[in-house]
């Protein structure tokens, strides 16, 4: 008896029912707390041990959920490297984050990795409205991250690394999630064993050290459940509803959201500064219009098609359902 299968289904319909920005509320609550509880472990456990239990407690508990065996049994050739490149893509990246935030403020690693999305966002631009909001989001962020620049090379190596293969991860996300969400996230459940197959040998050490202790180990699987489970999973609700580009400006607001919960959770009171800063994202998010929207008439090369061919069959497939 299958007590968990994932219904493609309902997953699917909450992603088209749920608002895009909602996912990215949830993305961000969860985003901000996985860090902040690895970092206070690093001490007890080490980067590598605490990097080994978020993706391998992330993998356990998408097991049973999203059954990936059958996921990678199933695929095709194209599909497997895909699930191949997403795990090495997960697998690298998060490591790389924890190497960096080891050594680097959590605002500087932060401001880096935001770097990347805009080079995604702007290759997608398709309106003066758009470049507008690129713009705004890129102000607010900078007013709202304290970037305090460091001479630790290895650490701007790591998170260089870790914004590199970000941007990587959302084009990677943005394939897998083609399908629907629920399939989206089957893949991501797949591509987290491979992940974990990658990083065993790396972190195991440090990891088993900690097995006799009970509270870490709860921890560990926690930092796994709010860095690897939630925010990816929530990345693929929008993904598969939103564009690339759209995608990767909407994740100017995971700062903005950042501050409203320490006002509200840690009595962090936001200065004007701040609340500058969330109303520039938040007027950006406002304004920019997906790539085909009537508000991208006035469009920067004018074209009526859409250059995507995944688009102009979807859009034949409407015209002949109407």
């Amino acid at each position: 008896m299958r007590l968990f299968h994932l219904s493609h289904l309902s997953l699917t319909q909450i992603a088209r029912f749920v608002p895009p920005p909602v996912w990215f509320g949830v993305s961000a609550i969860f985003h901000y707390l996985g860090p902040s509880f690895a970092v206070l472990l690093f001490p007890s456990i080490g980067v590598m041990g605490v990097a080994w239990f978020r993706i391998a407690s992330a993998a356990l508990i998408f097991a049973p959920v999203t059954r990936p065996w059958k996921t990678l049994q199933q695929a095709d050739g194209r599909t497997r490297l895909l699930l191949i490149g997403l795990g090495i893509c997960l697998a690298v990246m998060n490591t790389s984050f924890y190497l960096a935030l080891d050594r680097l403020p959590m605002s500087l690693v932060a401001a880096m990795e935001f770097a990347g999305t805009i080079v995604v966002a702007l290759y997608g631009l398709r309106s003066r409205r758009n470049l507008l909001a690129l713009v705004l989001a890129v102000l607010g962020i900078i007013i709202l991250i304290d970037v305090k620049w460091s001479t630790d090379l290895p650490g701007l190596c790591w998170a260089l690394l870790n914004a590199t293969l970000f941007v990587i991860y959302i084009i990677l996300g943005h394939k897998a999630a083609e399908g629907g969400a629920s399939s989206g996230v089957e893949y991501l459940g797949a591509a987290m064993i491979i992940a974990f197959v990658i990083v065993m040998p790396i972190g195991i050490t440090q990891a088993v050290a900690v097995f006799g202790v009970p509270a870490l180990v709860v921890a560990g699987i926690a930092v796994g459940f709010c860095s690897s489970v939630v925010p990816y999973v929530a990345d693929q609700m929008a993904m598969s509803r939103l564009p690339r580009a759209t995608f990767a400006l909407y994740l100017s607001i995971l700062p903005a959201t950042a501050t409203v919960i320490a006002a509200i959770m840690l009595a962090q009171i936001p200065t004007r500064q701040d609340l500058a800063g969330i109303a520039l994202v938040m007027i950006a998010i406002a304004i920019h219009k997906p790539p085909g929207s009537a508000a991208d008439a006035g469009s920067m090369g004018n074209k009526k098609e859409s250059n995507c061919p995944t688009m102009r069959s979807g859009q034949q497939k409407d015209d002949a359902a109407g």
